[in-house]
């Protein structure tokens, strides 16, 4: 009775191993700063974790799960979890939304007394008020706590893996170090690896938020080059060619370009 007991445990746990992964990775702003307090939410189980204040996040999913990732004044994100996900941090960028300013009608007819007439063209004591207090409001720190995404005791019964062998870690590190040892090395590329890998890139990656911005080939091929200089694209990706990861450094170095340089014809 004791073995069939124990065989159904260890069915059990393994079933549970292999049903759930640990996704983790982090989330960036255009500027390559890690953000806080990003919800993230598996849109299958409905589970929510937050990430940290380096931008680091855990959330357990599956293959082909929908993950979104929401904060307050960002474009709302999804991401589907692909193989890769599972075994390599997750790289998430967040870009900030754009505030439109509604247009203001000035009703006031000057007087010709400059005194009088500037009172009328300041910001009113109101909403003066109210953007000091926003403004101080943004910068403090938060007062509530962030949740900490764990089941209470009372509902998680009896914990049979108490004085076991972690069958997870041990899962976990024996998978690491074989991906470890499979993996390419990194290796700084020729010249010729470099055109090559910027030559497919411009055949595999959708690059159409940067045709929207009406850049001619000639200024696809400038930022290319200006990406791979300063995200070292080529020598990180060229033996493994990880599309997700490309699409993801590519709109960062972007969010830079875009500030220096011209766009369009």
């Amino acid at each position: 009775m004791k073995s069939k007991l124990l065989i159904l445990m260890l069915f059990t746990c393994f079933a549970t191993l292999f049903s759930q992964q640990k996704i983790t990775g982090k989330i960036i702003d255009e500027n390559g700063i890690g953000l806080g307090s990003v919800l993230i939410k598996n849109m299958r189980t409905n589970q929510n974790s937050y990430s940290d204040n380096f931008g680091n996040f855990t959330i357990d999913a599956n293959e082909d799960d929908e993950i979104r990732f929401v904060k307050e004044s960002y474009y709302r994100t999804d991401r589907k979890i692909i193989k890769d996900n599972t075994v390599n941090l997750m790289n998430v960028l967040l870009l900030r939304a754009e505030t439109l300013i509604p247009e203001v009608k000035i009703t006031y007819k000057p007087t010709g007394n400059l005194e009088r007439d500037s009172n009328h063209y300041g910001e009113s004591k109101k909403l003066a008020t109210v953007k000091s207090g926003l403004r101080d409001y943004m910068r403090s720190p938060l007062n509530e706590p962030l949740p900490t995404n764990e089941i209470s005791k009372t509902f998680t019964g009896h914990d049979f893996s108490a004085g076991q062998v972690d069958l997870f870690g041990v899962f976990n590190l024996a998978k690491g170090l074989l991906k470890k040892a499979t993996e390419p090395k990194i290796t700084k590329p020729t010249f010729n690896e470099t055109q090559n890998f910027i030559g497919e890139v411009k055949s595999r990656i959708n690059l159409n938020f940067l045709t929207k911005y009406g850049m001619t080939d000639e200024q696809i091929d400038h930022f290319l080059l200006y990406a791979n200089d300063t995200r070292q694209m080529a020598k990180k990706y060229r033996k493994t060619f990880d599309i997700v990861e490309i699409e993801s450094e590519l709109k960062v170095a972007f969010s830079l370009y875009h500030k220096t340089h011209k766009i369009g014809e």
